[in-house]
């Protein structure tokens, strides 16, 4: 018998490149992250849990939300 996780990530392959706006927030603890994922959260300019910031949908934006999906939740911004 396996187990089968059930999580839904808002990830960034939901995502497109354009000129709208991407709403990123920072849902998980950096503790124990692989040091790449630690500085492209915070290239991203997340600073902490909770924090959300504005980006471009660009494609260097899009590229870092698709290598730290688990760590932040994106959206497109109204």
């Amino acid at each position: 018998m396996t187990l089968r996780s059930t999580v839904n990530y808002n990830t960034a392959r939901n995502l497109k490149v354009g000129e709208h706006k991407l709403t990123v927030t920072q849902v998980k603890s950096l503790i124990g992250a692989n040091p790449k994922h630690r500085e492209t959260v915070r290239s991203l300019g997340l600073k902490r849990i909770g924090h959300t910031v504005v980006r471009d949908a660009d494609a260097v934006t899009v590229g870092m939300l698709n290598s730290v999906k688990h760590l932040v939740q994106a959206e497109e911004a109204n």
